[in-house]
């Protein structure tokens, strides 16, 4: 028996469009970015792919996203489940910031060490900062100790994993079949996961978005095939477009 799992980066959002770094910001969706969620609800349909249960981030680019594909689909009854441990990486005192003039500041290599390191940290938020996640309400529930102020990749791999385990995997168990919108980063820390990625390669992967990811995995979940949906030309176009962003 093998289980279906669909993973869905967010289509592009107001910060997206401005080039700047987004992180645990609430940003919505722009127009292209809801055009493709109503894309990936229709890759979906003709793959003849139906999600039993939806798993996003609290963050809007995820929400949204998550939202306009059920509807574009007509899967609105889909039980929904929103985790913080499923949010974007956060980029500390960088969010908010133009990425071109970021780089021009701090120069390429400190800026792609901050951006792409699997375990270095882009300066952290002081705690005072209203952009600290704990003068917000959507992180009311999380352990003070957990809130971060900045993050590293291999810190989202840490934060995700439990919920992996205690959430997503027993509803493949059951053979359900989750879709979990989610981000570039929380995306790459699940698939190093699921496909053993080691630390130098995993920075290198990029995720299209608004592209569904779909992977089969056995009884053990682990991967037997993982395939992007539609065109496989615009799929690594789109990935190599993200590789292009500056910062």
């Amino acid at each position: 028996m093998s289980h279906t799992l669909i993973l869905l980066r967010h289509g592009q959002s107001e910060w997206n469009l401005e080039n700047l770094f987004t992180g645990w910001t609430d940003v919505g969706l722009t127009t292209e970015g809801e055009e493709e969620a109503r894309h990936a609800a229709r890759l979906m349909v003709d793959a003849g792919l139906e999600p039993d249960v939806v798993y996003t981030s609290v963050v809007s680019g995820a929400t949204e996203t998550a939202d306009a594909t059920l509807q574009a689909a007509g899967w609105e009854d889909l039980p929904v489940k929103r985790s913080w441990r499923l949010n974007e990486r956060h980029y500390g005192d960088l969010q908010g910031l133009d990425k071109v003039k970021t780089t021009e500041k701090y120069g390429h290599e400190q800026v792609l060490e901050w951006r792409r390191s699997y375990s270095v940290r882009p300066p952290a938020l002081d705690p005072d900062d209203q952009r600290h996640p704990g003068h917000h309400a959507l992180y009311d529930d999380v352990p003070r100790d957990e809130v971060p102020a900045t993050e590293a990749l291999a810190d989202v791999v840490d934060r995700l994993l439990p919920y992996w385990y205690s959430d997503i995997a027993p509803d493949l168990e059951k053979g359900l079949t989750p879709l979990v919108v989610a981000h570039g980063n929380s995306i790459r820390a699940l698939l190093k996961h699921l496909d053993d990625i080691g630390e130098e390669e995993i920075v290198a992967l990029n995720i299209p978005t608004g592209i569904p990811l779909v992977y089969e995995l056995d009884d053990d979940l682990e991967p037997i095939s993982r395939r992007y949906l539609g065109d496989q030309e615009a799929a690594e176009a789109a990935a190599e477009a993200v590789a292009r962003q500056a910062g």
